[in-house]
């Protein structure tokens, strides 16, 4: 996206830490005049951001719109990559659509789209998504790993370690994973994951990774058919949870769980995956499309595939299925 102007002073704001900066000196950073400092001023404020100005020292930020725009997420990124290309849409059909556009066009790894609501949201299998306006994260990152095809289905895990981590960091809660791309709390789903693909003869051209968060909804906020089985950060902990800084964790884990992999394989993710996993050791039901076991997950291998033994002794290695945990 082309930074605007508006977005370059929301983010110097930011960066001052709240302390003062004199218009004259915004002025000349962005080569404009103390006029148009005060009109983008105004701008920011009308989008929500708290600015006072103080006789002879200049404006302070005190406060931020609850929104995932750039220019509120980037200032304070912790990656080298991840985030630093950034589109923002205030509701779209689906992040993953827009990403995979974009990934086409050639935009670099690491690319971030970001909504407040989507009207289609998907998760595996095509399943409706339910993302509410301004109240959860939906996020579809594109990656560009030089690995052969077969070690794409290990970015979906890796995500999963990802995504826990940064909710540990932001809330303290300790999330679950179950096998592939659930994160759930308290045995109800939080968070789910989606990875596409885009490639050709020559292997991986693009991973698209969407990741749809349920962070600040309320109960009333989930349509009947999930609210028994969904919940949000927020119901967790009776606490509105910062979705900018969960974006921001997100990101930073991802590129380093992402860099790891790629220089030393999967060993070590795969110990934390399973550190965090409400599969492994647990009897459990595949539902796959042309057969369904049951049986106990063992575990994964080193491509991520799950591990299941039947009551006859034998191991079979699921690659896709509906898991469901049995009492």
């Amino acid at each position: 996206m082309n930074i605007t102007v508006t977005n370059k002073l929301a983010s110097r704001l930011m960066e001052a830490s709240g302390e003062p900066v004199s218009g004259q000196q915004l002025a000349d950073e962005f080569g404009i005049s103390r006029t148009s400092v005060w009109k983008h001023i105004k701008e920011l404020q009308e989008k929500g951001y708290e600015i006072s100005s103080i006789k002879k020292k200049g404006y302070v930020l005190s406060g931020i719109p609850d929104s995932l725009e750039a220019s509120t997420i980037q200032p304070l990124l912790k990656t080298e990559r991840f985030g630093k290309t950034l589109e923002w849409i205030d509701s779209c059909e689906s992040t993953q659509i827009i990403a995979h556009r974009l990934a086409q066009e050639g935009v670099p790894d690491g690319t971030v789209v970001l909504t407040e609501e989507q009207t289609a949201g998907r998760g595996r299998m095509a399943r409706k998504w339910d993302s509410v306006h301004g109240k959860g994260i939906w996020m579809s990152v594109i990656l560009r790993p030089d690995v052969p095809l077969h070690r794409a289905p290990q970015f979906t895990l890796i995500t999963a370690v990802a995504v826990v981590r940064a909710i540990e960091d932001v809330t303290g809660l300790r999330p679950d994973i179950k096998w592939p791309n659930d994160i759930l709390m308290n045995g109800k789903k939080s968070t789910g994951i989606l990875t596409e693909l885009q490639s050709d003869a020559d292997g991986i051209k693009a991973l698209i990774i969407g990741i749809g968060l349920n962070a600040n909804q309320d109960p009333e906020d989930f349509s009947d058919e999930v609210k028994e089985i969904a919940t949000s950060l927020k119901m967790e902990t009776g606490q509105h949870v910062s979705r900018q800084e969960l974006v921001r964790a997100i990101l930073y884990h991802l590129e380093q769980y992402t860099a790891l992999y790629i220089k030393e394989g999967f060993g070590v993710l795969k110990l934390m995956w399973e550190s965090y996993s409400t599969t492994i050791g647990k009897p459990v039901r595949a539902r796959m499309a042309k057969e369904t076991l049951e049986g106990i997950a063992e575990g994964i291998t080193d491509d991520g595939v799950l591990q299941l033994r039947t009551p006859d002794g034998k191991l079979h290695g699921v690659y896709s299925a509906d898991i469901e945990m049995k009492n």
